[in-house]
């Protein structure tokens, strides 16, 4: 109030289109200055619990002695894939699992779809005569969600066990364009015995045709799952899935497939609980909404960063989108149902550290809001600083509140980037962590055209519109891409 008594005064009570647009800017000043600075507490007390571990010799991936991958398996482990129009992915990443995974209790679960012929054939192809693999035909035509895809698989893994007498130890999920690590099974075999899932690290790989948008996600899922992840799982925290790389206790499975059949007993009537499985075909992101449900159930999560016995990271490797229209809708898909589908469907539950962890993975639309913000005051401010310039007004001067929140924020901005340069350095090289810091704005705006993008689609929702499955494209796969590197030095 009183910048605005100030502004009044200084105009004689007579404002200027000029002069309210500088009383608009001290007050979104003040708006955005006020939420950075709650976001920054927030990520620097991440950072302060991801710098005790580290001193305490709790961060450290730890290195395997030795070559694990050909170890057997103490049970079957199924591996969930589902492809819609995957055709050009689907068979690279089968013949690299096969690969990578020589044990006889593998069995790979390729979920295709009737009205797909391409995908079809290409896991047909790829799979050949190799046994462990289960080409499942969904009886319904493409696309439905991910997981409606994942129920169906789920299905005919109940199926299978029913003839066979055998149950499964536990069931993988992967995405059609994955690269999975020749050890990852052995490990998440293992961590089982005390957990409920296992989640391994995401390494998305960079493309030289997109080093800006493809890039990006390099950079956020490697402080992500190098750091945030780290802290979640040292403080006992609820653990989401990320959809891949992550195994599931057939157990559990079994129990949440049994809790949202009850559920469609109680709301729809025993007719319609034929095609339950543990996925909700209506949720966008089933993977999040998994590893919470996994943690209210009363199992622990586990992430699970280790690297193998040449250094490597055992992860996940992909190529995420390379367009900004491609990364703005999943992007969309993942904010819709992580910031707003799942506070309609899990609501607000678990300690202290679990409300924490909620509000950090729904901050999604607010991050975009403020961010949106601080791009429009570089707008006004440039506008205003070219009026100065002409003398068309009057200077203000900074109120102390707004030098303050200023000075905090410039700060925090190069805490940021000082970590976003450190955390992906280590894992791609100094080149990429250079890169890190000019990608921040690319980051920035597919957020915000995410963010605005699920609003409105959730907005939509609460009309009685159908929720939308966003596919993402897919052209390119690591393991081709490494058989070519590999082809070109031999």
């Amino acid at each position: 109030m009183a910048y605005w008594a100030h502004a009044l005064a200084a105009s004689s009570f007579v404002m200027t289109p000029l002069q309210w647009l500088q009383v608009v800017q001290y007050e979104l000043m003040l708006f955005a200055g006020f939420w950075f600075v709650i976001g920054m507490a927030d990520e620097l007390a991440i950072d302060v619990a991801w710098i005790w571990l580290l001193l305490r010799g709790r961060v450290r991936s730890a290195w395997l002695k030795e070559d694990v991958s050909s170890r057997p398996l103490t049970g079957v482990a199924a591996v969930f894939i589902p492809a819609w129009r995957e055709a050009g992915v689907i068979g690279a990443t089968i013949s690299h699992a096969l690969g990578a995974w020589g044990h006889a209790e593998l069995r790979l679960y390729i979920g295709c779809y009737r009205n797909d012929p391409d995908t079809i054939a290409a896991a047909m192809k790829a799979a050949a005569s190799d046994r462990r693999v289960r080409l499942v035909i969904h009886d319904r035509n493409g696309p439905t969600t991910k997981a409606d895809c994942l129920n169906r698989l789920y299905g005919a893994l109940t199926e299978d066990e029913l003839r066979s007498g055998q149950r499964a130890r536990f069931v993988v999920l992967h995405d059609a364009e994955d690269m999975v690590h020749p050890a990852a099974l052995v490990v998440m075999d293992a961590a089982l015995d005390g957990a409920g899932f296992v989640q391994l690290p995401v390494r998305p790989e960079t493309m030289p045709q997109s080093p800006w948008v493809s890039g990006h996600y390099a950079d956020e899922f490697t402080e992500s799952h190098a750091k945030a992840m780290v802290v979640r799982d040292a403080i006992g925290a609820a653990l989401p899935a990320a959809g891949v790389g992550c195994a599931i206790s057939r157990e559990i499975l079994h129990e949440l497939a049994e809790a949202r059949k009850a559920e469609l007993e109680r709301s729809e009537g025993p007719s319609r609980n034929r095609r339950a499985g543990p996925f909700a075909p209506e949720c966008l992101t089933e993977d999040y909404e998994l590893g919470w449900r996994i943690a209210r159930s009363g199992r622990r999560g586990r992430f699970l960063r280790l690297r193998d016995q040449d250094g490597q990271l055992i992860a996940t490797r992909s190529y995420f989108p390379d367009t900004l229209g491609e990364a703005v809708r999943q992007k969309t898909r993942w904010v819709h149902g992580i910031a707003f589908q799942s506070w309609d469907r899990l609501g607000w539950w678990g300690r202290t550290a679990d409300l924490w962890m909620a509000l950090r993975d729904r901050r999604g639309p607010l991050v975009a809001l403020v961010l949106f913000t601080a791009y429009l005051l570089v707008v006004i401010g440039t506008a205003l600083g070219a009026a100065e310039g002409a003398r068309l007004i009057t200077p203000l001067a900074s109120p102390p509140e707004v030098r303050m929140l200023m000075t905090l924020c410039l700060a925090g901005l190069a805490w940021r980037l000082l970590l976003r340069f450190v955390f992906t350095a280590r894992e791609y090289g100094i080149s990429e962590g250079l890169r890190a810091v000019l990608r921040i704005p690319v980051a920035n705006v597919i957020a915000i055209i995410a963010g605005r993008r699920a609003l409105l689609a959730y907005l939509r929702s609460l009309n009685g519109t159908a929720v939308t499955w966003e596919k993402t494209e897919h052209r390119g796969h690591p393991a081709l891409a490494s058989l070519a590197a590999r082809e070109a030095r031999a």
